[in-house]
């Protein structure tokens, strides 16, 4: 069984996809998707994390909708400036 989810990728480009989700009840996994297995080297140290996919997850995406990019002025913009403040600052004493 197929259980869709939108989701937004960045790579190669901002866009919309339908993706598949890891089943949550699954015994296996318990809904992560995959197993994650440790590994060492000669020495016994941690050398990395092996992540071995689950059967009840699908990787696949489509892409639905390439998203546009946001103007220059709108990603420079400082979002906790007031709009309304001559140059982003009060000088209204605070209430």
């Amino acid at each position: 069984m197929i259980r869709l989810r939108i989701k937004v990728t960045y790579c190669p480009r901002r866009a919309l996809a339908l993706s598949d989700t890891p089943h949550p009840d699954c015994p296996d996994c318990r809904g992560e998707g995959g197993i994650a297995h440790d590994y060492g080297d000669h020495t016994g140290e941690y050398a990395g994390t092996h992540w071995e996919p689950c059967p009840c997850w699908t990787q696949w995406a489509v892409t639905l909708l390439p998203l546009p990019r946001l103007s220059r002025w709108l990603r420079q913009r400082r979002r906790d400036a007031d709009p309304w403040a001559p140059g982003g600052y009060s000088d209204e004493p605070p209430f």
